[in-house]
């Protein structure tokens, strides 16, 4: 475990963490069971809580971190003045921690490296300072956008005011018009679209850095640590996809697939058909099978050492059994990778039909394997 000299504790950073923990964790149920809420309080806090998210996917992570796309002004407005209200910092600072995890993933430059820790990937490396601070050499790019350089100025009061101030005078003004106590309104403001949204939207961008680098599949590399959840996919507005975002990080989409939730995906596309963003970035699907392809074969080719190493008189035949299937997928890989290669144009339906022959390689390998006795 990676152990942090007390000294470097950044009190700023850790006093809000925590304290807005426990005001959500022991205010908010306080007055819930004192004053309920109204479906007005709730719609505040769902609005809140999707723009906030929406403005740190969308934006910080995949307009200003990755320029996945390139947005108009109401949309960059948007975004930085939302994903100020979640309190994760300036976009500028963001996107450079950020740009720095992908370059460095799970080796010590990486400012939320899993490899010390989850905690520390999850909240750790916020609570305490680096020594010396990693310079922000690589957001230059950003530095030339007066709108970023706004935000980053103002970030704090930005926040305060967008993020706890109005909903605050939003559930006074509500109260008062509905001949309710303000102040009670006032406050499930600042506690319910104030306090508690933040704390949820920070956490669930937290779980990216740590539990999509510890649980969940690994269908386009094993190289590195990230990982697919279709459960943190849903808590964070498509994030949850990390395998495939570690692998092609410049893609607007981190759900590749049709069934796979991503609503920001979703978002940038309808954004585009209304002329406010363009020039989406997306990897060709020959690409993308082709990764899938390559990690299948390792993994087929991992299973057949395994069944090498096995001492049964059995082993020989389901060795050789394994091998003739991973020599077929082997083939179709090699076809395709020279067809990227050479910038062959490949139809869909060759695609779909590689895809499937890959799927049914690994079922049918993983079957024998599995049934295999240890």
């Amino acid at each position: 475990m990676y152990r942090i000299p007390f000294d470097r504790v950044n009190w700023i950073t850790s006093s809000f963490l925590i304290g807005t923990a426990l005001i959500a964790l022991i205010g908010l149920p306080i007055y819930l069971l004192k004053f309920g809420i109204d479906w007005f309080q709730f719609g505040m806090f769902f609005f809140y809580l999707v723009a906030t998210m929406m403005s740190i996917t969308v934006g910080y992570h995949r307009l200003f971190s990755h320029l996945s796309f390139k947005a108009k002004l109401p949309v960059r407005l948007f975004t930085l003045v939302f994903g100020a209200c979640a309190f994760e910092n300036a976009c500028l600072d963001w996107a450079s921690d950020h740009r720095r995890h992908h370059k460095h993933v799970d080796h010590d430059e990486d400012p939320y490296d899993i490899s010390k820790g989850f905690m520390w990937a999850h909240i750790g490396w916020l609570m305490f300072k680096l020594n010396p601070e990693p310079p922000m050499d690589n957001v230059n790019d950003l530095r030339k956008d007066k709108l970023v350089m706004w935000q980053y100025n103002y970030v704090h009061w930005i926040g305060l005011v967008v993020g706890l101030i109005i909903p605050s005078v939003l559930g006074y003004g509500w109260n008062f018009f509905n001949g309710m106590d303000p102040w009670t309104g006032a406050l499930g403001g600042f506690l319910i679209a104030g306090v508690a949204r933040i704390v949820v939207a920070q956490h669930c961008t937290f779980f990216i850095n740590s539990l999509c680098h510890t649980v969940g599949r690994q269908p386009y590399s094993s190289s590195h640590s990230a990982r697919d959840s279709a459960v943190m996919a849903f808590l964070t507005f498509g994030e949850g996809y990390h395998n495939y975002h570690h692998e092609f990080q410049h893609d607007y989409r981190n759900g590749v697939k049709p069934w796979q939730w991503d609503p920001s995906k979703w978002t940038i596309w309808t954004l585009s058909k209304l002329g406010l963003v363009e020039g989406l970035r997306r990897v060709p699907d020959s690409r993308i099978l082709l990764a899938e392809m390559r990690e299948a074969r390792l993994r087929a080719e991992q299973h057949l050492t395994e069944l090498r190493g096995h001492g049964h008189s059995s082993a020989q035949r389901v060795s050789d059994a394994v091998h003739e299937m991973v020599e077929r997928l082997t083939a179709n890989y090699h076809e395709l990778e020279k067809a990227v290669a050479d910038r062959v144009s490949v139809s869909r339906e060759t695609l779909q039909e590689w895809q499937n022959e890959t799927r049914r390689t690994m079922r049918e390998i993983r079957r024998m394997v599995s049934a295999f006795p240890a």
